[in-house]
């Protein structure tokens, strides 16, 4: 029973010891705030950070465990007072001035963001004090460097911003590029623009893009589209980490990642690489990316590494990922300055970078160190030399392995190279010499074409040598693919099959292919053309009113003029000739009321009018619609079985028989315009087929013989072609703009193509170019009212000339039989003589 009792005693001692033990272990693992050796002068240390974020985390750890080896090193107990700040400037604010005021630290450390690192500096400048100003340790990367002057007790505890911008302007450099798009989160430090412009203006390269990104973004793929457009293709991205793997997941999609574009991530991304899993990273394959670099195969941070995934799996046994990172290392070197004395610290200065390629679940590695180059080892980590060079070629192998863009960079940025030109093919044989003239004697080449290459690049500032090409248009586009041509200049017509093997700018002429047949007179079988003038309704109501006109001026003239007077279809002979005749003469003198005067002269002026429109509609189809296209349509064509023609070498000899159904023995190719003309006027073919400037440049040599038929089918207009994935081509597309809205494309046209522009054709009339009724109402109400009015006038006065007769003879019916009786007696006085 004793043995018992004191096996348990025993135990129960262990188990009371156990926790002590391992409290009183964490305490010296950690240098503990509460224990403070009477032996020893305390020293304060303040640390501010982000203990949300991993930056945060990592450098909680490593500061604990530097205050830890410190303490037993040194004879001055250091106390470590920490305070979080959640990514706030604010509580950043209030964090600083309880650490001086309350703890009267001789030390700040922290704020990874310039944010955070400015509200600290702010407040220790502000703050006044009866002691020593404390010293600010800033952790934070992206610093202007003109802020920092004003605070004498900043020390800039990690490598600059700019470090990391150098190395990516020598990686630019080392590739012939030299201009750059930067993708930045507005939420970050805005002097990364700064820094980046600085490194690309030493190496002469440019940034010439920024598109600016909010954390909340929810339209990347807008964003991304527009830069897509304006083929920018070689990217820097600083964002969060988060961010960018969103950023580069949806340029995947949209199929630009590969072939033609580089991603270049700084380290506010690739920083974080140790502390995401392997899935990630490989949805990241095919990224650049500039690394902060620290030692990894010393023994120092082996050492600290044990210990550190030791402790940081016990303060946050949450996190996936224990291995330290370059916060922790910056974290660790930070505190480890505080053994020299405070007021000798010097900002830490690292001058070398690691490069690294995601490829796979991991990434490859080389380096580059400022002053001296790209490495595939760094001299402190190997036993021996280590060489440098200033081309990434010679470590290529390394860092680039099967990357599509990158074996053809040499190509692709050949322009850029000072001292070398860009080699121009042009057409050796087009058959419209306005368009490109090469002279073989002299070598020389001109034309409207060639001008208008020359402004371009003239606005370019792009060199460049011109070399004639004997052969098909097409073969002459493939001379770019097989890299004997970095461009081509020619009359060179944009079609998608083309574009497999160069880029083309934007159509800098009229796109569309016509068809031109000979004319032939319109009047030859229009024998109703006359009638073409006025429209039917016109007609019949010029007819119903010179009718109407001319009853009236019979009506009220009859009783005056004998020659109105007789049978039937006579006064209806007479009605018409009144109303005709009146059309064209006032006959004023032989006619004797007022009544019917007033009518005829409204009459004749409108018929004026009339007459004179008439004359003048017919006069204008009888001169400029005299010519009409003897064919009007490519079915008629091919219903005819005709054979028609096109230009030697180009792909119209395709569309004819592939889209417009033409057999293969109807397609008949000529080799000059003389040629085109023959076979039109002798009838070997009934039509050719030209694209809009050709048809330009035929149709001025030969107006009056051809025309058009107004049928167009599109196709694509005359560009200039360049490698692919030439990165100027928006800078080309630019200068064409500026060379149209100049007005030199117009006047080059002006002078090349349609100096002798055909101006005889137009198209048929039609309803819409006839005289009609709307023209003219208002003249017909005028005459029209005009003699209704005076026939309502002549009804009056005859009603009123009948009731002053009734008055005389008030029986009307005796004055009838009187007036019988004395025409019967007039006839028996006639009638007995004889």
């Amino acid at each position: 029973m004793h043995k018992v009792c004191t096996n348990y005693l025993i135990l129960s001692l262990a188990a009371f010891s156990l926790p002590c033990f391992l409290l009183l272990q964490a305490t010296m693992a950690t240098g503990s705030l509460t224990t403070t050796p009477t032996a020893r002068n305390e020293t304060g240390i303040g640390a501010i950070l982000d203990l949300t974020s991993r930056p945060g985390k990592e450098a909680k750890v490593a500061f604990e465990l530097a205050i830890h080896d410190l303490n037993i090193k040194t004879d001055q107990w250091l106390a470590l007072y920490l305070k979080n700040s959640p990514n706030k400037p604010v509580h950043a604010a209030v964090a600083a001035k309880e650490l001086i005021d309350e703890h009267k630290v001789k030390a700040i450390l922290g704020g990874h963001s310039w944010e955070e690192a400015s509200t600290i500096a702010e407040v220790i400048s502000d703050t006044k004090l009866d002691h020593d100003m404390p010293v600010f340790l800033s952790l934070t990367d992206t610093i202007p460097s003109q802020e920092t002057n004003q605070w004498p007790f900043f020390i800039q505890a990690v490598t600059t911003q700019s470090t990391q911008m150098n190395a990516v302007a020598a990686i630019l450099h080392s590739m012939d590029i030299r201009q750059v798009t930067l993708i930045y989160e507005t939420s970050s430090s805005a002097s990364i623009i700064s820094h980046l412009t600085q490194s690309l203006r030493q190496t002469g390269s440019e940034l010439t893009n920024i598109l600016p990104l909010t954390c909340t973004s929810c339209s990347l793929y807008e964003e991304l589209e527009v830069t897509k457009r304006q083929q920018r293709k070689v990217f820097v991205i600083h964002t969060s980490f988060e961010l960018g793997v969103r950023l580069f997941q949806t340029a995947k999609k949209m199929d630009m990642i590969g072939d033609g574009y580089l991603w270049i991530a700084t380290n506010a991304i690739m920083d974080y690489f140790h502390s995401v899993n392997s899935t990630v990273i490989s949805s990241l394959k095919g990224m650049v990316g500039v690394k902060s670099y620290f030692p990894e195969n010393n023994p120092e941070f082996l050492h600290f590494r044990k210990r550190f995934r030791h402790k940081f799996h016990s303060d946050y046994p949450e996190e996936k990922q224990e291995e330290p990172g370059i916060f922790a290392m910056q974290g660790f070197n930070a505190l480890h300055m505080m053994e020299e004395n405070f007021d000798e610290l010097k900002p830490i200065r690292v001058n070398t970078v690691e490069i690294v390629n995601v490829n796979g679940k991991g990434y490859h590695s080389v380096y580059w160190t400022e002053g001296l180059g790209f490495s595939e080892t760094v001299q402190n980590e190997i036993n021996g030399e280590t060489s440098y060079t200033h081309s990434i070629d010679n470590i290529g192998h390394v860092l680039w392995p099967a990357q599509p863009w990158y074996a053809t960079r040499s190509r692709r940025y050949l322009l850029e190279s000072p001292g070398k030109k860009m080699k121009v093919g042009v057409p050796g044989n087009s058959l419209f010499k306005q368009f490109v003239l090469v002279d073989h004697e002299t070598g020389n080449v001109d034309g409207f074409v060639i001008e208008v290459f020359d402004e371009m690049m003239r606005k370019m500032n792009l060199p460049y040598e011109r070399i004639p090409f004997n052969g098909s248009y097409d073969d002459l586009i493939r001379e770019i693919h097989l890299k004997n041509f970095d461009a081509v200049a020619g009359d060179v017509t944009i079609l998608s099959e083309r574009h497999e093997f160069a880029d083309f700018t934007q159509p800098y002429t009229e796109s569309g292919l016509e068809m031109i047949v000979p004319v032939k007179s319109r009047l030859s079988n229009q024998p109703w053309l006359f009638l073409k003038p006025f429209t039917a309704k016109m007609w019949l109501i010029t007819a119903a009113i010179t009718i109407y006109n001319g009853f009236i001026i019979w009506l009220i003239e009859r009783n005056h003029n004998k020659d109105l007077q007789g049978s039937i279809i006579n006064q209806i002979g007479i009605i018409l000739w009144l109303a005709f005749s009146t059309f064209f003469t006032l006959r004023g003198d032989k006619m004797h009321s007022n009544l019917s005067r007033m009518a005829v002269v409204v009459w004749l002026f409108v018929a004026l009018i009339i007459t004179q429109s008439y004359t003048a509609s017919l006069a204008s189809m009888l001169t400029a619609q005299r010519l009409e296209p003897t064919i009007e349509s490519v079915e008629m064509l091919r219903n005819m079985n005709a054979t028609v023609g096109y230009c030697n070498g180009s792909f119209i000899n395709r569309y004819l028989n592939e889209v417009l159904e033409f057999d293969n023995y109807n397609i008949n190719s000529y080799n000059s315009t003389h040629g085109y003309a023959e076979a039109l006027n002798s009838g070997e073919i009934k039509a050719i087929f030209l694209e809009v400037p050709a048809a330009k440049v035929f149709l001025a040599q030969y107006c009056k013989s051809f025309i058009r038929t107004g049928e167009t089918f599109k196709v694509g207009g005359f560009g200039f072609a360049f490698y692919k994935g030439f990165r100027q081509l928006s800078e080309a597309n630019k200068a064409l703009m500026d060379v149209s809205e100049s007005g030199t494309l117009k006047a080059l046209e002006v002078k090349h193509l349609i100096s002798e522009e055909c101006v005889d054709e137009e198209s048929s009339p039609d309803e819409a170019g006839r005289l009609n009724l709307r023209s003219f109402w208002v003249l017909f109400v005028l005459t029209g009212g005009t003699s209704t009015v005076a026939l309502v006038i002549y009804i009056v006065i005859s009603i009123n000339e009948f009731k002053k007769s009734k008055l005389e003879d008030t029986n009307l019916i005796s004055a009838f039989i009187k007036d019988c009786r004395r025409l019967i007696r007039r006839s028996s006085s006639i009638v007995l003589p004889v």
